[in-house]
């Protein structure tokens, strides 16, 4: 998930930066609401597309970890478009909470972190391994074996 998200991360620096340019921004929160929908939109583009196309984004390679929908020889459309949806399960429940309470700081990290520990025991509770959003966006996660490459001397 840390690789993930140091990829992640570039991704939005530079779709930030094509905003800012485009839009003449000089501020982070002028156009906030627009960042956040174009940043929404540029993540999903990157993992739809990722899925659609191999199954796997570049830290799921890594790890050698597939996308797949059973039945189906590569991941279609709607089911990557629903999976990403419905991954944000991860943390819009607890952010719904933070801001109904007006939790700030480490409260509200702890409110976040809970709510990430909950989602992650979906997996645990499924007969199978699979994460909620998996079962419900028709999706499973699958374990590849490593390539091994022989190097000659």
């Amino acid at each position: 998930m840390l690789y993930e998200a140091m990829l992640v991360f570039g991704i939005i620096f530079v779709a930030g930066l094509l905003l800012d340019t485009i839009t003449q921004s000089r501020h982070a929160l002028t156009l906030r609401h627009t960042r956040q929908f174009w940043l929404f939109i540029v993540l999903g583009a990157y993992f739809v597309y990722s899925w659609m196309h191999g199954g796997q984004t570049l830290a799921m390679k890594t790890w050698h970890i597939k996308l797949e929908a059973p039945g189906q020889t590569r991941v279609p459309f709607s089911k990557a478009a629903l999976r990403y949806l419905l991954a944000w399960m991860w943390f819009l429940p607890a952010m719904a909470l933070n801001f109904a309470l007006g939790l700030k700081g480490w409260e509200a990290i702890g409110v976040i972190t809970a709510g990430m520990c909950l989602w992650a025991l979906t997996a645990k509770l499924d007969k199978d391994g699979q994460f909620l959003h998996d079962k419900l966006a028709g999706t499973r996660l699958v374990s590849l074996a490593p390539n091994k490459t022989i190097r000659s001397k």
